[in-house]
């Protein structure tokens, strides 16, 4: 859901979970956690694993991975899932990007894994690779993944999909194209040399397809490599199967709640390139210290920690651990001395019980403002701990204070913010983007799943004689009643946004409409004007408003008229952009915010401007009644064209009078997501018995359908699309009545769609339908399913796969006369 308000969820970082940039507390673990981060001190190998999307990893691998084996596992997400659909809100491309990100992340801290993406853009469903390849530039995504693997340095990786089309998704088998290509490329210097600046080249030992066992597709066979990660690990108290499932229920967006599955469960792999594996997924790689140069007193050092640490009294090894943690220090520089340092570290501050945080006590600043921060410290173990120093961006302040135990210190101080610290935007969003890929403003950043926190708090301290620097985000926490304690990210932002309060407005007619502009100020005493910007055509009043905003967050509500500058309507697609004049610059951000409890909150400045659409549209009725779905903009959509929309309960429904309302429609997916419409679902079709008209969005096929017959006569969902938005369509009954009225449809209504036709189209259609269209994809049978209707008693049946959820919020002009007629008797 698309908020003005800012929360972020508090997360707690695991032992066993590589730290994710969040607002999170001081890192903690138990026991049990500590005992397995020791052991894997002694583990030196690390698997990558490779698919196109946020859901398509195999979680009960990498949790086996991550937390059985110790080894270092990431997984590589081509795209961060941008052009999927959206069960708990109405988010999509880009928006749906952001969510599905931090629930990878949300993911990883729970299965232990580490997460990369590429500038790869999800832009929709693809049947082939070579479709895929159409929209991404495969020489940059392959660069991306080539400087994964060269810093990454897997032992093995492992493919989700393969490149024989399997997978299905054109963009599934593209992942693993690029991964065979990889493979290949992070070894050879002559490949993106440029990258040797900052990396080496890497020879990974083996490349394996992790089969599937996908509906009807069955890839795994007996004689393949096989594994169980079923077992179950007594430290933990849970098996692994367990831990995935809580790993992949943070997918919420795409309802992948799964259930946890308890025994035996396999995993097949088969050998693509490199040594097939003989006994263990990484045969033939020394995966100890026996790799590492000069490291012979290393492994005893660890086998001695191992054996001597009791759970009961982890601060009993930090001696031992500074002692390694020196030793590691003497090393020639290598990969996994570094990784085994950053352990090694962790491991120290938990066992000594030393507990370090760092506030903001506001939640926005801008850069240049006064910032108030607050840092505590606590030694709540028995080892010797001093306090040396504290850093906070250019303060730095002398302590040498002894953290006596269990006792908390708190120093508060007030500076300015760095002014040039960068304004909070994710950075594959700070630059103009194409529909196949993001613009990163630098290579490195694909080792980064997110932006780095705003602002840092260093703690200098001496633990039993050794220094060590440890960093903390600053962040704000507040309690609340229900959550309790919240972390909130620390925001930085512009002096002054300016943010449009819809991102779409429909001009059926020359009459002018209101465009509200909401300010907002990140300076104090901010003054200058605002003004809308708009192309040849349009007019708006007043020119510009003067405004004044006295204090940092003070807020205020403009309002302009905006109409075409002539009469005559003719479908187009404009923009407008609200531009703010201050001390003689000129701004244009605004401000969004996305608020979902299962992920830290998300806050983006993109450039504030809403599309204007002209679209010449007959309206008949007024009256609508919308069945919410998974989530959908459609109900503002009809909103700004004119209908007075009523969003329906499950209880007017059922005992409410529906002949009020001109049509009835249901959101995206209605029948996937909504129990009760098995009950209810008579009660609609008696309201198209008498008179009315029900439009039926789609749904997709499965076993989360809550009925299979909910049409007047038979049908079924099928798995069918057209993905491209292009495509021809014909017209099958060009003298349907809703082709006619109360708009004349033509084939120029097909113009400008964006990403899809349309998907889970409809096969086995009884012969009481109308099928209205018939389309495909190139090479493809066409395909007649997209939409049909039917009469039923006084009334009007509908019922449609076509993509409406994107094409009107995206400001298709044929897409909102094509929709207009569908309602309308």
């Amino acid at each position: 859901m698309l908020q003005r308000l800012l929360v972020i969820s508090g997360v707690i970082w695991s032992l066993l979970t590589p730290l994710c940039i969040v607002a999170q507390v001081s890192p903690a673990a138990n026991a049990a956690e500590i005992k397995l981060q020791l052991n894997k001190l002694n583990v030196l190998g690390s698997v990558l694993y490779v698919a196109a999307h946020p859901d398509d990893e195999n979680t009960r691998l990498i949790s086996y991975l991550a937390k059985e084996k110790l080894y270092r596992t990431g997984y590589l997400s081509l795209t961060r899932g941008d052009g999927g659909q959206n069960l708990i809100g109405n988010e999509l491309g880009p928006l749906l990007g952001l969510i599905r990100t931090q629930e990878l992340l949300a993911a990883r801290r729970i299965d232990g894994g580490e997460q990369f993406f590429t500038r790869a853009n999800d832009f929709g469903y693809t049947k082939s690779p070579e479709e895929t390849f159409t929209f991404w530039n495969k020489d940059s995504i392959l660069a991306d993944m080539v400087f994964v693997i060269r810093s990454f340095q897997p032992d093995v990786i492992i493919c989700r999909f393969p490149a024989t089309g399997e997978g299905g998704h054109g963009q599934h088998t593209a992942s693993a194209i690029l991964a065979q290509e990889a493979f290949t490329a992070a070894a050879d210097a002559k490949r993106f040399p440029e990258q040797l600046k900052q990396v080496s080249v890497w020879q990974v030992k083996r490349l394996l397809w992790n089969t599937f066992s996908f509906g009807a597709t069955n890839t795994t066979s007996e004689d393949q490599f096989k594994i169980d990660v079923g077992v179950y690990n007594k430290l933990l108290g849970r098996g692994y199967s367990e831990i995935a499932a809580d790993s992949r229920s943070m997918h919420k967006s795409q309802g992948f709640g799964a259930g946890k599955n308890r025994g035996v469960q396999w995993e097949y792999f088969k050998t693509i390139a490199g040594e097939a594996p003989v006994n263990d997924l990484l045969s033939g790689v020394v995966a100890g210290w026996g790799r590492v140069a000069g490291s012979s007193s290393i492994q005893t050092m660890v086998d001695q920690l191992i054996a001597a640490y009791r759970m009961e009294d982890p601060a009993a090894s930090v001696d031992g651990l500074v002692k390694l943690y020196s030793a590691l220090q003497s090393l020639p520089d290598s990969y996994w001395k570094m990784q085994k340092m950053k352990e090694t570290e962790q491991l120290i501050c938990i066992c000594s019980g030393l507990w370090m945080e760092a506030y903001s006590t506001k939640t926005t600043l801008s850069p240049g403002m006064l910032l108030e921060w607050k840092v505590q410290a606590i030694n709540r173990g028995t080892v010797p701990v001093i306090l040396k120093s504290i850093r906070v961006q250019q303060f730095d302040s002398t302590m040498n204070v002894t953290l006596r135990n269990n006792e908390l210190l708190t120093l508060q101080r007030k500076q300015l913010l760095d002014p040039n610290t960068p304004v909070t935007q994710p950075y594959w969003l700070q630059q103009p983007y194409t529909l196949g890929e993001y613009r990163i403003p630098e290579r490195s950043l694909v080792l980064k799943p997110e932006n780095e926190a705003a602002a840092y708090a260093e703690f200098n301290v001496e633990i039993a004689g050794k220094n060590f620097v440890f960093k903390r985000p600053l962040v704000y926490k507040s309690v609340d009643p229900v959550r309790g304690e919240v972390y909130r990210q620390l925001e930085v932002a512009p002096a002054i946004t300016a943010t449009i309060d819809e991102p779409t407005y429909l001009f059926s007619t020359a009459q002018s409409r209101v465009v509200k502009v909401n300010l907002k100020s990140g300076i104090e005493n901010a003054g200058g004007t605002v003004s809308l910007e708009v192309p040849k055509g349009w007019v708006v009043t007043p020119a510009g408003i003067p405004f004044e905003l006295k204090s940092i967050g003070d807020e205020r509500a403009v309002s302009f008229s905006v109409s075409p500058a002539t009469g005559a309507i003719k479908a187009a697609v404009d923009t407008m952009t609200a531009i703010v004049t201050l001390n003689g610059k000129k701004l244009d951000r605004g401000l969004l915010n996305i608020s979902y409890d299962h992920i830290p909150a998300i806050t983006i400045y993109p450039t504030s401007s809403a599309k204007l659409v002209s679209v010449p549209l007959v309206i008949k009725g007024r009256n609508i009644g919308y069945l919410k779905g998974a989530g959908d903009l459609i109900p503002e959509m009809l909103q700004q064209i004119g209908y007075t929309v009523t969003m329906l309960s499950d209880e007017e429904i059922a005992n409410g009078n529906l002949s009020v309302y001109d049509a009835i429609v249901t959101g995206v997916r209605a029948y996937n997501t909504n129990d009760r419409l098995k009950f209810l679902n008579d009660k609609l079709l008696e309201y198209v018995k008498a008179g009315g008209i029900l439009l039926v969005q789609y749904n997709t096929s499965g076993n989360d359908l809550v009925m299979n017959n909910f049409g007047p006569y038979p049908f079924k969902i099928s798995r069918e699309r057209v993905t491209d938005e292009q495509a021809q369509v014909t017209f099958l009954q060009p003298d349907a009545a809703v082709l006619q009225t109360p708009n004349k449809i033509t084939p120029a209504d097909f113009d400008g769609w964006v990403q899809e036709r349309g998907l889970y189209f409809l096969a086995d259609i009884d012969s009481n339908y109308q099928k209205i269209f018939a389309m495909n994809d190139k090479g493809e049978q066409p395909k007649d399913g997209s939409l049909v209707v039917c009469n039923y008693g006084k009334g009007r049946y509908v019922y449609t796969g076509l993509s409406f959820f994107r094409e009107l919020p995206a400001g298709v002009p044929g897409a909102y006369r094509l929709f207009v007629n569908l309602i309308s008797k």
